[in-house]
């Protein structure tokens, strides 16, 4: 059995209601959308916030506090496994992004312990954790935060 083969039993599965077929049909006319007012034309939308002219909640509410998630510093991770792979003695935020390990040059880069590495690598990045910069020390190399 595959993910994409799973099906819901034809007893969950209901028919949609048809509306507008006609007075016999019971959804005929205004199609269960009653007489005149704004939600019985076109192109209107029940907004999942309003509620009905009253003073809506995010408006009700007071705003009080102070959150500092806005200047959280958000790394891009690259492991030692994929350093590794590199055949670079000296790798830096350049290298990284020019070998597609990387998306970006702006971002800050965190070099994380996932992994072994076994030769002398220079790695310069924005932060190590700490068993990652042992491990290139350990392999021989050098962890600067650049």
């Amino acid at each position: 059995m595959k993910l994409n083969e799973l099906t819901a039993p034809s007893s969950l599965t209901k028919s949609r209601k048809r509306i507008g077929r006609g007075e016999g049909s019971g959804t005929g006319k205004t199609s269960g959308r009653g007489n005149k007012g704004y939600h019985s034309r076109s192109g209107s939308k029940r907004r999942s916030w309003f509620e009905g002219g009253q003073m809506p909640l995010q408006r009700r509410v007071p705003k009080r506090g102070f959150s500092n998630a806005r200047f959280k510093k958000v790394y891009q991770t690259v492991s030692l496994s994929s350093i590794s792979k590199l055949e670079d003695e000296k790798v830096d935020v350049a290298t990284l992004l020019e070998k597609g390990v990387i998306r970006s040059a702006a971002k800050p880069v965190k070099i994380l312990a996932n992994g072994e590495i076994e030769r002398a690598v220079e790695v310069f990045a924005d932060a190590f954790s700490a068993t990652a910069a042992a491990k290139i020390e350990k392999a021989g190399g050098k962890a600067i935060v650049a």
